[in-house]
Protein backbone atom coordinates (compact mmCIF):
# COMPACT_ATOMS: atom_id res chain seq x y z
CA UNK A 1 0.00 0.00 0.00
CA UNK A 2 1.45 3.03 -1.00
CA UNK A 3 1.73 6.58 1.41
CA UNK A 4 -1.28 8.16 -0.14
CA UNK A 5 -3.49 5.33 0.22
CA UNK A 6 -2.46 4.36 3.86
CA UNK A 7 -3.43 8.25 4.65
CA UNK A 8 -7.11 8.19 2.79
CA UNK A 9 -7.94 4.62 4.83
CA UNK A 10 -6.96 6.19 8.07
CA UNK A 11 -8.41 9.32 7.71
CA UNK A 12 -12.21 7.40 6.20
CA UNK A 13 -11.05 4.77 9.26
CA UNK A 14 -11.88 8.57 12.03
CA UNK A 15 -14.41 9.72 10.49
CA UNK A 16 -16.65 6.11 10.95
CA UNK A 17 -15.94 7.08 14.51
CA UNK A 18 -18.72 7.44 16.66
CA UNK A 19 -19.48 10.67 17.33
CA UNK A 20 -19.33 10.43 21.10
CA UNK A 21 -16.25 8.82 21.24
CA UNK A 22 -15.02 11.38 18.85
CA UNK A 23 -16.71 14.31 21.39
CA UNK A 24 -14.96 12.78 24.31
CA UNK A 25 -11.47 12.72 22.44
CA UNK A 26 -12.04 16.42 21.88
CA UNK A 27 -12.61 17.00 25.43
CA UNK A 28 -9.77 15.20 26.62
CA UNK A 29 -7.84 17.31 24.66
CA UNK A 30 -8.92 20.59 26.13
CA UNK A 31 -8.15 18.98 29.90
CA UNK A 32 -4.53 17.97 28.79
CA UNK A 33 -4.06 21.52 26.85
CA UNK A 34 -3.32 22.79 30.24
CA UNK A 35 -0.84 20.19 31.65
CA UNK A 36 1.48 20.96 28.78
CA UNK A 37 0.93 24.65 28.81
CA UNK A 38 1.93 24.23 32.72
CA UNK A 39 4.80 22.26 32.00
CA UNK A 40 6.22 24.81 29.44
CA UNK A 41 5.88 27.24 31.99
CA UNK A 42 7.41 25.72 34.65
CA UNK A 43 10.23 24.16 33.13
CA UNK A 44 10.82 26.77 29.92
CA UNK A 45 11.06 29.57 32.39
CA UNK A 46 14.16 28.34 34.08
CA UNK A 47 16.13 27.30 31.23
CA UNK A 48 15.50 29.84 28.97
CA UNK A 49 18.93 31.63 29.68
CA UNK A 50 20.17 28.15 28.54
CA UNK A 51 18.32 27.92 26.01
CA UNK A 52 19.38 31.73 23.98
CA UNK A 53 23.37 30.45 24.74
CA UNK A 54 24.40 28.97 22.10
CA UNK A 55 26.66 26.72 23.72
CA UNK A 56 24.04 25.42 26.26
CA UNK A 57 21.26 25.34 23.87
CA UNK A 58 21.78 21.87 22.74
CA UNK A 59 21.72 20.22 26.63
CA UNK A 60 18.69 22.28 27.68
CA UNK A 61 16.69 21.81 24.59
CA UNK A 62 17.37 17.66 25.13
CA UNK A 63 16.06 18.60 28.60
CA UNK A 64 13.41 20.38 28.08
CA UNK A 65 12.35 17.71 24.77
CA UNK A 66 12.80 14.85 27.07
CA UNK A 67 9.51 16.28 29.14
CA UNK A 68 7.85 17.28 25.79
CA UNK A 69 8.07 13.69 24.40
CA UNK A 70 6.31 12.26 27.23
CA UNK A 71 3.44 14.46 27.38
CA UNK A 72 3.44 13.86 23.47
CA UNK A 73 2.93 10.48 23.63
CA UNK A 74 -0.23 11.35 25.98
CA UNK A 75 -1.71 13.27 23.06
CA UNK A 76 -0.65 10.37 20.70
CA UNK A 77 -2.41 8.05 22.99
CA UNK A 78 -5.41 10.05 23.32
CA UNK A 79 -5.99 10.66 19.18
CA UNK A 80 -5.59 6.13 19.40
CA UNK A 81 -7.97 5.58 21.83
CA UNK A 82 -10.92 8.50 20.55
CA UNK A 83 -10.20 8.71 17.20
CA UNK A 84 -8.90 5.73 16.13
CA UNK A 85 -5.40 7.03 14.94
CA UNK A 86 -2.89 4.51 14.00
CA UNK A 87 0.85 5.58 13.63
CA UNK A 88 4.08 3.71 12.85
CA UNK A 89 5.67 2.77 15.65
CA UNK A 90 8.71 4.26 15.02
CA UNK A 91 8.48 7.29 13.38
CA UNK A 92 10.55 10.58 13.18
CA UNK A 93 9.14 12.60 9.80
CA UNK A 94 11.62 15.43 8.36
CA UNK A 95 9.24 17.55 9.44
CA UNK A 96 8.94 16.60 13.20
CA UNK A 97 12.46 17.70 14.18
CA UNK A 98 13.51 15.80 16.85
CA UNK A 99 13.98 17.58 20.86
CA UNK A 100 12.66 21.12 19.17
CA UNK A 101 9.52 19.50 17.43
CA UNK A 102 8.60 17.85 20.66
CA UNK A 103 8.62 21.10 22.11
CA UNK A 104 6.81 23.00 19.18
CA UNK A 105 4.57 20.43 18.78
CA UNK A 106 3.43 20.24 22.47
CA UNK A 107 3.42 24.09 22.66
CA UNK A 108 1.14 24.43 19.45
CA UNK A 109 -1.34 21.62 20.93
CA UNK A 110 -1.53 23.29 23.89
CA UNK A 111 -2.31 26.14 22.82
CA UNK A 112 -4.95 24.91 20.37
CA UNK A 113 -6.52 22.71 23.21
CA UNK A 114 -7.10 25.54 25.44
CA UNK A 115 -8.85 27.78 22.50
CA UNK A 116 -10.88 24.84 21.74
CA UNK A 117 -12.03 25.09 25.59
CA UNK A 118 -12.87 28.55 25.02
CA UNK A 119 -14.72 27.79 22.31
CA UNK A 120 -16.68 25.30 24.30
CA UNK A 121 -17.00 27.27 26.78
CA UNK A 122 -18.50 30.26 24.36
CA UNK A 123 -20.57 27.11 23.31
CA UNK A 124 -22.26 26.17 27.12
CA UNK A 125 -22.79 29.96 27.45
CA UNK A 126 -24.25 30.54 24.33
CA UNK A 127 -26.98 27.44 25.25
CA UNK A 128 -27.47 28.53 28.61
CA UNK A 129 -28.45 32.61 27.01
CA UNK A 130 -30.85 30.16 25.11
CA UNK A 131 -32.34 28.25 27.52
CA UNK A 132 -33.13 31.34 29.38
CA UNK A 133 -34.35 33.24 25.90
CA UNK A 134 -37.04 30.29 25.87
CA UNK A 135 -37.90 30.90 29.24
CA UNK A 136 -38.69 34.28 28.36
CA UNK A 137 -40.42 33.66 25.45
CA UNK A 138 -42.66 30.97 27.61
CA UNK A 139 -43.08 33.60 29.95
CA UNK A 140 -44.20 36.27 27.34
CA UNK A 141 -41.43 38.76 28.84
CA UNK A 142 -39.40 38.49 25.33
CA UNK A 143 -40.93 40.74 22.68
CA UNK A 144 -40.92 39.63 18.58
CA UNK A 145 -38.57 42.10 18.10
CA UNK A 146 -36.15 40.90 20.80
CA UNK A 147 -36.83 37.40 20.24
CA UNK A 148 -35.81 38.05 16.23
CA UNK A 149 -32.92 39.95 17.29
CA UNK A 150 -31.25 37.53 19.66
CA UNK A 151 -31.82 34.45 17.26
CA UNK A 152 -30.15 36.32 14.01
CA UNK A 153 -27.14 37.31 17.00
CA UNK A 154 -27.30 33.78 18.37
CA UNK A 155 -27.18 32.08 14.84
CA UNK A 156 -24.56 34.23 13.70
CA UNK A 157 -22.37 33.31 16.65
CA UNK A 158 -23.47 29.77 16.81
CA UNK A 159 -21.85 29.21 13.27
CA UNK A 160 -18.47 31.21 13.60
CA UNK A 161 -18.07 29.18 16.93
CA UNK A 162 -18.82 25.61 15.44
CA UNK A 163 -16.43 26.40 12.28
CA UNK A 164 -13.96 27.36 14.81
CA UNK A 165 -14.46 24.10 17.06
CA UNK A 166 -14.29 22.09 13.07
CA UNK A 167 -11.04 24.19 12.47
CA UNK A 168 -9.38 23.35 15.53
CA UNK A 169 -9.86 19.68 15.66
CA UNK A 170 -8.49 19.91 12.09
CA UNK A 171 -5.49 21.60 13.27
CA UNK A 172 -5.24 19.16 15.98
CA UNK A 173 -5.03 16.46 13.77
CA UNK A 174 -2.81 17.49 11.33
CA UNK A 175 0.07 18.27 14.03
CA UNK A 176 -0.48 14.95 15.48
CA UNK A 177 -0.03 13.43 11.79
CA UNK A 178 3.31 15.61 11.59
CA UNK A 179 4.19 14.40 14.54
CA UNK A 180 3.56 11.10 14.59
CA UNK A 181 3.40 9.52 11.11
CA UNK A 182 3.68 10.78 7.95
CA UNK A 183 2.57 14.35 7.13
CA UNK A 184 0.76 15.74 4.08
CA UNK A 185 3.65 17.33 3.10
CA UNK A 186 6.01 14.03 3.11
CA UNK A 187 3.01 11.84 1.91
CA UNK A 188 2.77 14.13 -1.41
CA UNK A 189 6.72 14.03 -1.26
CA UNK A 190 6.95 10.02 -1.34
CA UNK A 191 4.37 10.09 -3.85
CA UNK A 192 6.43 12.42 -6.29
CA UNK A 193 9.61 10.49 -5.78
CA UNK A 194 7.54 6.95 -6.19
CA UNK A 195 6.30 8.54 -9.73
CA UNK A 196 9.58 10.14 -10.56
CA UNK A 197 11.35 6.42 -10.19
CA UNK A 198 8.29 4.40 -11.52
CA UNK A 199 8.49 6.92 -14.48
CA UNK A 200 12.05 6.19 -14.87
CA UNK A 201 11.85 2.64 -14.68
CA UNK A 202 9.12 2.96 -17.46
CA UNK A 203 11.63 4.63 -19.84
CA UNK A 204 13.95 2.31 -19.28
CA UNK A 205 11.83 -0.92 -19.96
CA UNK A 206 10.15 0.75 -23.17
CA UNK A 207 13.94 1.51 -24.52
CA UNK A 208 14.87 -2.12 -23.34
CA UNK A 209 11.76 -3.59 -25.01
CA UNK A 210 12.20 -1.67 -28.29
CA UNK A 211 15.70 -2.94 -28.59
CA UNK A 212 15.02 -6.03 -28.27
CA UNK A 213 11.67 -6.40 -30.68
CA UNK A 214 14.78 -4.49 -32.90
CA UNK A 215 17.23 -7.28 -32.01
CA UNK A 216 14.98 -10.24 -32.85
CA UNK A 217 13.43 -8.83 -35.92
CA UNK A 218 17.31 -8.20 -37.44
CA UNK A 219 18.84 -11.26 -36.01
CA UNK A 220 15.66 -13.61 -36.68
CA UNK A 221 13.33 -12.59 -39.39
CA UNK A 222 15.58 -9.77 -41.28
CA UNK A 223 17.87 -12.93 -41.91
CA UNK A 224 15.43 -15.24 -42.64
CA UNK A 225 13.45 -12.85 -45.21
CA UNK A 226 17.38 -12.57 -46.89
CA UNK A 227 17.82 -16.37 -47.16
CA UNK A 228 14.47 -16.99 -48.64
CA UNK A 229 14.99 -14.33 -51.65
CA UNK A 230 18.40 -15.91 -52.51
CA UNK A 231 16.75 -19.46 -52.57
CA UNK A 232 13.74 -18.02 -54.94
CA UNK A 233 16.46 -15.91 -56.47
CA UNK A 234 18.89 -19.81 -56.85
CA UNK A 235 15.04 -21.09 -58.02
CA UNK A 236 14.95 -19.37 -60.34
CA UNK A 237 18.22 -19.56 -62.23
CA UNK A 238 18.28 -23.23 -62.25
CA UNK A 239 14.83 -23.62 -62.93
CA UNK A 240 15.56 -24.13 -67.15
CA UNK A 241 18.77 -25.94 -66.61
CA UNK A 242 17.78 -28.02 -63.32
CA UNK A 243 14.31 -28.51 -62.74
CA UNK A 244 15.03 -31.03 -59.76
CA UNK A 245 17.17 -28.97 -58.19
CA UNK A 246 15.17 -25.82 -58.60
CA UNK A 247 12.20 -27.91 -56.96
CA UNK A 248 14.72 -28.59 -54.35
CA UNK A 249 15.62 -25.40 -53.82
CA UNK A 250 11.65 -24.07 -53.96
CA UNK A 251 11.06 -26.58 -50.56
CA UNK A 252 13.61 -25.35 -48.91
CA UNK A 253 12.13 -21.71 -49.87
CA UNK A 254 8.65 -23.11 -48.65
CA UNK A 255 9.84 -24.44 -45.44
CA UNK A 256 12.31 -21.37 -44.39
CA UNK A 257 9.23 -18.87 -45.37
CA UNK A 258 7.18 -21.02 -43.11
CA UNK A 259 9.84 -20.50 -39.96
CA UNK A 260 9.88 -16.96 -40.95
CA UNK A 261 6.15 -16.68 -40.06
CA UNK A 262 6.46 -18.76 -36.73
CA UNK A 263 9.59 -16.24 -36.10
CA UNK A 264 7.49 -13.49 -37.20
CA UNK A 265 4.35 -14.43 -34.88
CA UNK A 266 6.59 -15.38 -32.09
CA UNK A 267 7.72 -11.67 -31.92
CA UNK A 268 4.51 -10.47 -32.52
CA UNK A 269 3.31 -12.54 -29.52
CA UNK A 270 5.91 -11.06 -27.31
CA UNK A 271 5.50 -7.30 -28.59
CA UNK A 272 1.31 -7.57 -27.27
CA UNK A 273 -0.94 -10.96 -27.71
CA UNK A 274 -4.22 -10.55 -29.70
CA UNK A 275 -5.14 -13.45 -27.62
CA UNK A 276 -5.15 -10.78 -24.76
CA UNK A 277 -7.88 -8.58 -26.54
CA UNK A 278 -10.55 -11.46 -28.21
CA UNK A 279 -9.81 -14.38 -25.47
CA UNK A 280 -8.68 -13.12 -22.53
CA UNK A 281 -5.69 -13.16 -19.74
CA UNK A 282 -6.46 -16.69 -19.37
CA UNK A 283 -6.71 -18.09 -22.97
CA UNK A 284 -3.30 -15.73 -23.78
CA UNK A 285 -1.45 -17.58 -20.63
CA UNK A 286 -2.26 -20.75 -22.59
CA UNK A 287 -0.71 -19.76 -25.46
CA UNK A 288 2.27 -19.18 -23.33
CA UNK A 289 2.44 -22.68 -21.91
CA UNK A 290 2.23 -23.84 -25.70
CA UNK A 291 4.98 -22.06 -26.96
CA UNK A 292 6.81 -22.65 -23.74
CA UNK A 293 10.27 -24.73 -23.81
CA UNK A 294 9.39 -26.24 -20.14
CA UNK A 295 6.67 -28.01 -18.68
CA UNK A 296 4.45 -25.43 -17.80
CA UNK A 297 1.50 -25.77 -15.29
CA UNK A 298 -0.76 -23.03 -14.62
CA UNK A 299 -3.91 -22.78 -12.16
CA UNK A 300 -6.29 -19.92 -13.18
CA UNK A 301 -8.18 -18.72 -9.96
CA UNK A 302 -9.42 -15.33 -11.07
CA UNK A 303 -12.98 -14.23 -10.11
CA UNK A 304 -14.74 -11.45 -12.71
CA UNK A 305 -12.94 -9.00 -15.38
CA UNK A 306 -9.23 -7.46 -14.77
CA UNK A 307 -8.62 -4.08 -16.06
CA UNK A 308 -6.44 -4.29 -19.42
CA UNK A 309 -3.30 -2.77 -17.90
CA UNK A 310 -3.45 -5.60 -15.25
CA UNK A 311 -3.83 -8.24 -17.74
CA UNK A 312 -1.35 -6.86 -19.81
CA UNK A 313 1.26 -6.22 -17.12
CA UNK A 314 0.36 -10.18 -15.69
CA UNK A 315 0.82 -11.62 -19.02
CA UNK A 316 4.49 -9.90 -19.56
CA UNK A 317 5.51 -11.10 -15.88
CA UNK A 318 4.66 -14.54 -16.84
CA UNK A 319 6.29 -14.63 -20.05
CA UNK A 320 9.83 -12.54 -18.76
CA UNK A 321 9.60 -15.11 -16.22
CA UNK A 322 9.51 -18.30 -17.82
CA UNK A 323 11.52 -17.01 -20.90
CA UNK A 324 14.18 -16.86 -17.67
CA UNK A 325 13.55 -19.86 -16.32
CA UNK A 326 13.95 -21.57 -20.11
CA UNK A 327 17.55 -19.74 -20.83
CA UNK A 328 19.33 -19.32 -17.54
CA UNK A 329 17.94 -21.54 -14.69
CA UNK A 330 18.37 -25.20 -15.95
CA UNK A 331 14.84 -26.13 -14.19
CA UNK A 332 13.06 -29.07 -15.33
CA UNK A 333 9.44 -27.43 -14.73
CA UNK A 334 8.03 -24.13 -14.00
CA UNK A 335 4.50 -23.34 -12.10
CA UNK A 336 2.14 -20.42 -12.88
CA UNK A 337 -0.11 -19.07 -10.19
CA UNK A 338 -2.85 -16.59 -11.14
CA UNK A 339 -5.07 -15.41 -8.46
CA UNK A 340 -7.63 -12.59 -7.67
CA UNK A 341 -9.26 -10.00 -7.24
CA UNK A 342 -12.78 -10.08 -5.81
CA UNK A 343 -12.30 -6.30 -4.53
CA UNK A 344 -8.08 -6.96 -3.89
CA UNK A 345 -4.90 -6.99 -5.91
CA UNK A 346 -3.96 -9.84 -8.81
CA UNK A 347 -1.47 -12.30 -7.22
CA UNK A 348 0.53 -13.67 -9.55
CA UNK A 349 3.32 -16.45 -8.54
CA UNK A 350 6.12 -17.72 -11.37
CA UNK A 351 8.45 -20.73 -8.94
CA UNK A 352 10.64 -22.93 -10.95
CA UNK A 353 12.99 -25.76 -9.51
CA UNK A 354 15.83 -24.18 -11.13
CA UNK A 355 19.29 -23.66 -9.70
CA UNK A 356 18.78 -20.00 -8.82
CA UNK A 357 20.55 -16.58 -8.03
CA UNK A 358 18.43 -14.77 -10.34
CA UNK A 359 19.72 -11.25 -10.94
CA UNK A 360 17.19 -8.55 -9.73
CA UNK A 361 19.08 -5.82 -11.11
CA UNK A 362 19.26 -7.80 -14.73
CA UNK A 363 17.70 -6.28 -17.57
CA UNK A 364 14.63 -8.17 -17.86
CA UNK A 365 13.91 -8.15 -14.27
CA UNK A 366 14.28 -4.76 -14.21
CA UNK A 367 11.58 -4.13 -17.07
CA UNK A 368 9.04 -5.97 -15.06
CA UNK A 369 9.69 -3.73 -12.10
CA UNK A 370 9.17 -1.05 -14.10
CA UNK A 371 6.50 -1.98 -15.72
CA UNK A 372 4.51 -3.11 -12.27
CA UNK A 373 5.83 0.17 -10.58
CA UNK A 374 3.59 1.81 -13.28
CA UNK A 375 0.93 0.34 -11.57
CA UNK A 376 1.62 0.58 -8.18
CA UNK A 377 2.18 -2.87 -8.06
CA UNK A 378 5.02 -4.73 -5.66
CA UNK A 379 7.46 -6.77 -7.29
CA UNK A 380 9.56 -9.72 -5.11
CA UNK A 381 11.71 -12.42 -5.91
CA UNK A 382 13.55 -15.26 -3.57
CA UNK A 383 15.81 -17.07 -5.73
CA UNK A 384 18.66 -18.09 -3.19
CA UNK A 385 21.39 -20.36 -5.11
CA UNK A 386 21.01 -23.55 -5.38
CA UNK A 387 17.56 -22.74 -6.27
CA UNK A 388 14.06 -22.41 -6.19
CA UNK A 389 13.27 -18.95 -7.74
CA UNK A 390 10.45 -17.66 -6.89
CA UNK A 391 8.49 -14.00 -8.08
CA UNK A 392 5.02 -12.75 -6.78
CA UNK A 393 4.03 -10.04 -8.56
CA UNK A 394 0.54 -8.06 -6.60
CA UNK A 395 -1.23 -5.75 -8.96
CA UNK A 396 -4.29 -3.16 -8.07
CA UNK A 397 -7.40 -3.88 -9.91
CA UNK A 398 -8.80 -0.22 -9.20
Amino acid sequence: MSGGEQGGSERQSAARRPVVRRSAGVLAGCLTAPVGLLYLLLAGLPLGAFLLWPRTRPHALRILGSGARRLAEVERGRRTRFFGDRFPEAYESRDAGGDAGAVRYLALRSFSGLVCGVVLALLGFGLALGGLLAGGVLRGTTGPVELLTQLLLGGVLLFLALQGLFALTALDTRLARERFGPSERELLRRRIDELSVSRAAVVRAVDVERRRIERDLHDGVQQRLVALGMLIGRARRSGGRDPERAAALLGQAHREAQEAVAELREVTWRVYPSALDSLGLEEALGGVAQRCALPLRIVYEVTGPLPRPVETAAYFVVCEAVTNAAKHSSASAVSVRVAGPSGGPLSVRIEDDGRGGADPAGSGLTGLRGRIAALDGVLRIDSPLGGPTTIVVELPCV
